[in-house]
């Protein structure tokens, strides 16, 4: 029997993932940690951004966690390693463990079709764009499936596409909602929004190109379909709380609005501005209707939450005696389950990750490493090859920086022997 080379360089990379690496030895340097620490601080000191929280976890304890500049500078309040940060699509990977959680129950099926659990995606269409800029919608060649959803292979984007803006609009979604992917402002349940999004016209057919858009969004709405619960309340009793995250939630209690970190923009001389309210600034994560749990772009976190929930992916789904995921559950997460669709430079797409499949094809990181981030800056990766964990988080959207790769470059060059 002949293997194919891609499912042989799938296996290899699962071999790094799951038995560790050559690197088993790296250690990061404390003397060339202090280049991350320099940079971080000119960052906040030359106003590239308002302030930061870093920190890098290897073996699962951290050897990197520190605070840079302001929190809210209007409101003089200083960055601390407890802030919380509105962490926009960093939500997908944990509404994706939630979906693989109900897969291995046998409440959801990787290749089931999504109009199983919401009917308007029983029977979905595509806009074709057309020489003179309109659409022509078709009927999709094949139903959805959670797998397509999982890896962003369904079709479906924001909705901002000038061939589709105007059809999406008038269903307040897409140009009307905020910058297309927010809807923490919506006085509905996320399931509503969903069912709505069923009867328009998606662009591209299903599985035949990766489109970055609702797609977790809908597996949210899944979430709650399947389990019978909303998708907050799944997520807290299933996830955040068995693993002791306290301050992961999709909205913030008003008693704690002073640990909400404020929302910035980079201004046309790439220094820092404060963002304005409403949905393209500072958002509805205090005040608002509170009732749309948003799973692609939804929860609030802090760095020290977030990276105990990746350091459970990294060891295979569980983490100090609790386990959310089985090991192979985790392994299709942070493998890429979507061949070159996502990319033919080296970097695949797992079920809510973004994997590298090739050294070089995401600056230092590791064969096996997979990340992804969230559009209000923040940011991670983890490299299961050097045991490391990097969690990134400011608010500052739009975002003109250089920082996240620089902090990436800036932990990885610490490593040695």
């Amino acid at each position: 029997m002949q293997i194919s080379r891609r499912a042989l360089y799938s296996a290899v990379i699962a071999a790094f993932i799951l038995s560790g690496s050559s690197a088993q030895a790296q250690k990061l340097s404390t003397e060339r940690l202090k280049r991350l620490d320099s940079m971080l601080q000119r960052s906040t000191e030359d106003n590239e951004v308002a302030g930061v929280v870093a920190l890098v976890l290897q073996d699962g304890k951290p050897v990197f966690e520190k605070a840079y500049g302001w929190a809210d500078k209007e409101a003089g309040r200083k960055m601390t390693t407890d802030t919380i940060f509105r962490i926009a699509s960093q939500t997908k990977a944990i509404t994706s463990t939630a979906v693989m959680i109900l897969v291995e129950e046998g409440k959801i099926g990787l290749q089931q079709p999504v109009g199983d659990f919401i009917p308007t995606f029983r029977k979905t269409n595509v806009a074709v764009k057309q020489p003179d800029g309109t659409a022509q919608i078709v009927p999709a060649k094949r139903p959805i499936t959670i797998h397509d959803l999982l890896t962003h292979t369904a079709g479906i984007s924001y909705g901002t596409e000038p061939h589709v803006a105007k059809m999406y609009e008038a269903k307040s979604l897409g140009p009307a909602a905020g910058n297309g992917w927010y809807t923490a402002d919506k006085d509905e349940p996320v399931c509503t929004t969903m069912e709505r999004l069923g009867t328009l016209p998606f662009v591209s057919q299903p599985g035949e190109a990766y489109v970055y858009g609702y797609n977790t969004d809908i597996l949210g709405c899944v979430v709650e379909k399947a389990s019978g619960m909303p998708l907050d309340t799944f997520v807290k009793t299933r996830i955040t709380d068995p693993l002791g995250l306290k301050d992961t939630r999709f909205y913030i209690p008003q008693g704690e609005a002073s640990r909400l970190a404020a929302v910035y923009m980079s201004g046309p001389d790439e220094k820092y501005v404060r963002a304005p309210e409403g949905s393209k600034g500072q958002g509805h994560y205090v005040a608002g209707p509170r009732k749309s749990f948003a799973g692609g772009a939804g929860l609030t976190s802090t760095a020290r939450d977030y990276a105990r929930f990746l350091d459970m992916i990294r060891n295979n789904g569980a983490l100090d005696g609790v386990r959310i995921l089985g090991p192979r559950a985790a392994l299709l997460m942070k493998t890429n389950q979507s061949g070159t669709l996502h990319s033919n430079t080296g970097l695949g797409f797992g079920y809510g990750f973004e994997t590298v499949d090739r050294i070089g094809a995401n600056g230092l990181a590791g064969l096996g490493a997979f990340g992804w981030g969230g559009a209000y800056g923040t940011n991670y990766q983890v490299d299961p090859q050097s045991r490391l964990v990097l969690v990134f988080m400011m608010q500052l959207m739009p975002n003109r920086t250089t920082i996240q790769p620089k902090f990436q470059t800036s932990v990885y060059q610490a490593l040695v022997d």
